[in-house]
């Protein structure tokens, strides 16, 4: 393989497999039970040290919340026929991927509360399998880990504030086909980021949240065969989006609740990623836009130990244009509906199971090499939880 034809197909990935991930709101929590609404404002366990700090102040005691997740994905890349290269089909490529987290709150007073967070909702591994672009990839992974230490703050009976300087762990890995044998690029970088919280209470039966993600920047280097000799070193960064989420959540009534979310995320700084091989940048395709998130949820307390869950969340394409997407991105306008439940085993005991089906538009890939689409993808999310209180 010539080494211009090689930094073509790595620049037509650049854009994809360097920059594979997605942002999840599932985290094995009592929130996908709800499509995430009312995340930032809920606060009725120790998850809300993910979706809002603030909310820790609501919490009495010390709380401790663990989170199962099992993800499906459907997703078929099915090629058009007018690529270059043709051959066996990819499949699926998601299939099955775990997830877990878990979160502890301590009260330090009543005021002043502390608490640790550790969860991944940051990436997506895909398996092409032995298909006709085995060559340019095989496999490809980008997932990052947060470690989420916390304070939150309760300034009178309306304010609270909260926030934390955050850890977080990524890992990229890139395999494809040679004559040789698979070749796999990869390598892990820690990176910080910080997020912020604010929460009020005009009255007892209503809550506003908004809660603040900066960006996370990912500095990823390895290096590939060079067809002459040697190796061509390779560098990737990558831009985790900042956030913002706005949540409402409304008592009703003793047995009825309410809650909305509102949210914006900066995918159009994806753009400024940037690989460059060896000493030369390789151009990067301008897809990306920011996204808007809308989600409304409802509560009903059947019995005083069982509460059930439901919701609708929609958000808009991080594509510019869905005719012209990314292999490794199998994304676009996504609708979840979610529904669960959380029962009360005894004072300090519960346990609670969610499901949550989020379906994509389908996205079209202008590949010379690998022209094709995924058709109406979807998500599956199984997850179960449990919370005690000390």
């Amino acid at each position: 393989m010539k080494p211009q034809l090689l930094a073509l197909l790595l620049a037509g990935l650049s854009g994809s497999s360097w920059a594979g991930g997605l942002y999840l709101y599932e985290l094995g929590t009592e929130d996908v039970g709800l499509a995430g609404a009312g995340s930032a404002a809920r606060a009725q366990d120790a998850t809300t040290i993910a979706t809002n700090p603030a909310g820790m102040t609501l919490l009495e005691g010390d709380q401790l919340t663990i989170g199962l997740q099992g993800l499906y994905g459907d997703a078929k890349y099915q090629q058009d026929g007018r690529g270059a290269l043709s051959g066996n089909e990819a499949g699926n490529v998601v299939g099955w991927f775990p997830g877990m987290s878990a979160f502890y709150s301590h009260s330090v007073d009543e005021q002043l509360k502390v608490g640790i967070g550790v969860y991944g909702n940051f990436g997506l591994g895909l398996d092409f399998g032995d298909w006709s672009g085995s060559r340019l990839i095989k496999k490809s992974t980008l997932v990052g880990m947060t470690i989420q230490p916390t304070v939150a703050y309760k300034i009178n009976d309306q304010w609270s504030v909260g926030g934390s300087i955050n850890a977080n762990y990524g890992v990229f890995s890139l395999t494809r086909s040679t004559p040789g044998g698979d070749v796999e690029l990869n390598d892990t970088d820690w990176s910080t980021s910080i997020k912020l919280g604010v929460l009020y209470q005009p009255d007892s039966a209503t809550r506003l949240g908004l809660s603040y993600t900066s960006e996370t920047e990912y500095n990823f280097n390895s290096n590939i065969n060079n067809p002459l000799g040697g190796q061509i070193p390779v560098n990737g960064s990558i831009n985790a989006p900042q956030q913002l989420m706005f949540s409402a959540f409304h008592q009703l009534a003793p047995q009825w609740a309410v809650m909305a979310n509102l949210g914006w995320q900066n995918w159009g700084a994806y753009n400024d990623n940037q690989l460059w091989l060896g000493n030369n940048e390789a151009p990067n395709a301008d897809r990306m836009q920011d996204t808007w998130h809308t989600a409304l949820g409802l509560q009903y307390q059947a019995t005083p130990a069982l509460r059930l869950n439901t919701g609708i969340a929609y958000d808009s394409s991080f594509y510019k244009d869905q005719q012209n997407t990314s292999l490794t991105m199998p994304s676009g306008e996504a609708w979840r509906f979610g529904f669960g439940g959380q029962y009360q085993l005894n004072k300090t005991d519960s346990l609670g199971v969610a499901f949550e089906y989020v379906h994509f538009d389908s996205s079209y890939v202008q590949s010379p090499l690998l022209s094709g689409a995924y058709h109406s993808p979807k998500m599956y999310f199984i997850t179960a939880n449990y919370s005690k209180k000390f």
